[in-house]
């Protein structure tokens, strides 16, 4: 599996160690900055990722900031990208049942990196529940095209 992970400078030290948790899974994890805990603005990296996403050039993406919810505005504005924060494994879980996201987002601030990891695990294990839940899916989708009131 193909793994996206990107953050700001509050995530520089999780994504670093989160990167070599999904390497430790066998998972290959594709970079998309930064690179260092040097002030860096969560959109120049949110919005190549969620991109990376939505055309399936990764399989899923992690974004992590300080508390997560710059990433997942930017990430939710990218057609395509189902961007979830969660700080908990029952979110992260729901978040993949449920709504099929894509995007997994932490808040470095929030969460400590042990409830990261497990947060990580629980939203790369679970798959999507589909049925009533796909239909619910597919009106974004369908909202995200201009078509449906979604």
């Amino acid at each position: 599996m193909k793994i996206g992970i990107g953050s700001d400078h509050a995530g520089f030290e999780m994504k670093e160690s989160l990167k070599a948790y999904l390497c430790s899974r066998g998972m290959e994890a594709v970079d998309f900055g930064c690179q260092s805990t040097e002030s860096t603005d969560y959109p120049d990296i949110g919005y190549p990722l969620a991109k990376a996403v939505a055309s399936k050039n990764v399989d899923k993406g992690i974004l992590i900031c300080g508390t997560g919810i710059g990433m997942s505005i930017v990430a939710n504005k990218v057609p395509g990208a189902r961007a979830a924060l969660a700080g908990n494994v029952r979110t992260a879980r729901l978040s993949r049942e449920h709504n099929n996201a894509n995007i997994l987002v932490l808040g470095a601030r929030v969460i400590g990196l042990d409830e990261a990891k497990d947060i990580t695990q629980v939203f790369l294990d679970t798959e999507f529940a589909g049925g009533r839940h796909a239909r619910r899916v597919n009106k974004i989708t369908m909202g995200e095209a201009g078509k449906g009131e979604g």
